[in-house]
């Protein structure tokens, strides 16, 4: 059995196994230029929306009277959503910018950072729901719910009071993940060779580490970018490196087909984290994913989060440090707001 950080995210993202990190998974990094090559076919559903290349270097468009939603994303400041109307507008340019295979790296960064801020924001004020779902295109509604839903089912499993939270930022690196289209052939690999669907492994992978860039083993002692513990290594990673993506993720589709993936998906994620939030939230990044493929290129933007007792901390790309160290020290020596 396995024990990640809640990444979320968890992200997390974070968003991910154990409580004691953030829900995956969530700094976003433009996308190498290999990822527009082997992006994810089309959605299986209807498109979010038309082009969001525009025609300045940042994809938005010239003479645009209306507000860009992700425009602070943009400037390297994002932010959450002060509102339900707000909520809405950063989803659905999200949405278009992600659906958009024209839209540039910058953009579709800002993009999925921005669209986990606004599911993050949904999902810490339930009274949003309604007026958030009456606001976005239909085509967005089901995708959006599935979101939310994952959060609220990885914030869950961490302390419900603030008193109970987190004083501390963990003892991680956090680094560039690998591209995104060098991640999908090693899902897609594994699901070739162990029949577990790439998506449920782009999900756990998401969850664990945000894609790898969680570097840093938890506190249960599990290592590497899908979390996993010695004795359960010993097992499936047939004398591979835990912390080598290809091999860990191969690991992941041995220990789940291992554990009847073909048969029944939730009781093999149940044996991966033996929590019920877990597998209903894997499984509906995965589902998302299933129905709108390129859905993964936005999670993979998604960068780490961490839930303190001052609020989700970002952890962009760079944050490395060898021992816990107070979340109020380390937000003042960088300047940094609690989010």
């Amino acid at each position: 059995m396995t024990r990640g950080a809640l990444a979320a995210s968890g992200l997390l993202l974070v968003l991910a196994g154990c409580s004691e990190a953030p829900p995956a998974p969530d700094d976003p990094r433009p996308a190498t230029s290999g990822d527009g090559a082997e992006s994810p076919s089309a959605d299986r559903s209807a498109s979010a929306g038309s082009a969001s290349g525009g025609g300045r270097p940042d994809g938005s468009a010239v003479g645009s009277r209306k507000p860009d939603p992700l425009a602070a994303a943009l400037d390297g400041r994002p932010g959450a959503p002060g509102s339900p109307r707000e909520a809405a507008a950063q989803i659905e340019a999200a949405a278009r910018a992600v659906a958009d295979p024209g839209t540039v790296p910058a953009r579709l960064a800002a993009a999925g950072h921005a669209q986990q801020l606004a599911y993050r924001a949904v999902a810490d004020r339930p009274g949003w729901d309604r007026r958030v779902a009456a606001l976005l295109p239909a085509t967005l509604r089901r995708e959006t719910r599935a979101n939310v839903t994952a959060r609220r089912a990885f914030r869950s499993m961490h302390p419900t009071r603030d008193a109970d939270l987190a004083t501390e930022l963990p003892a991680w690196r956090i680094v560039e993940p690998r591209p995104a289209a060098e991640l999908r052939r090693y899902y897609q690999e594994a699901e070739r060779r162990y029949g577990v669907d790439w998506e449920y492994l782009a999900a756990i992978n998401l969850v664990e580490t945000g894609f790898g860039r969680i570097d840093g083993t938890s506190v249960a002692g599990a290592q590497g970018p899908m979390q996993f513990i010695p004795t359960t290594w010993d097992i499936y990673g047939q004398g591979g490196d835990v912390h080598d993506p290809h091999d860990a993720i191969l690991a992941a589709g041995r220990l789940l087909r291992a554990n009847g993936f073909a048969r029944d998906p939730s009781g093999a994620l149940y044996r991966y984290n033996n929590s019920s939030a877990y597998v209903r939230g894997v499984s509906l990044y995965a589902e998302v994913m299933q129905r709108r493929p390129r859905t993964y290129l936005a999670y993979h933007q998604w960068p780490i989060y961490y839930l303190t007792r001052a609020g989700s901390i970002w952890l962009p790309e760079g944050y490395s440090e060898r021992r816990p160290v107070p979340v109020r020290r380390w937000l003042e020596r960088e300047g940094r707001p609690a989010g």
